[in-house]
């Protein structure tokens, strides 16, 4: 199996692995398990970072609220923008159970 090929079948059981959890204590205790504090908290921004961008504040705003950096709002921002959808279907599934 080629480098490319393992790494791909790696990124797949991870996502197979998510999609097992049931519930969002579930979903805590194997994030915390599998990610560093650093990676949740970081992983945490982003979400909210799209979220904030989604619901058109600006950049300060977001800096202010979240304490994120412009790196990191604008590769959040491209992704929303050019990105292949990730953040806007949890966004948009998150919102509709809000509003349910």
């Amino acid at each position: 199996m080629q480098e490319h090929d393992k790494t791909k079948h790696l990124k797949e059981n991870l996502f197979k692995a998510v999609l097992q959890l049931r519930t969002e204590e579930e979903a805590a205790k194997f994030f915390d398990d599998i990610c560093t504090i650093g990676e949740i908290d970081s992983l945490s921004q982003r979400l909210e970072v799209a979220r904030l961008l989604k619901e058109g504040k600006t950049y300060i705003e977001i800096v202010d609220l979240v304490g994120a950096s412009s790196t990191t709002i604008s590769r959040v921002n491209r992704c929303l923008n050019f990105g292949p959808g990730g953040y806007t279907i949890v966004l948009d599934r998150m919102e509709e159970k809000d509003n349910s």
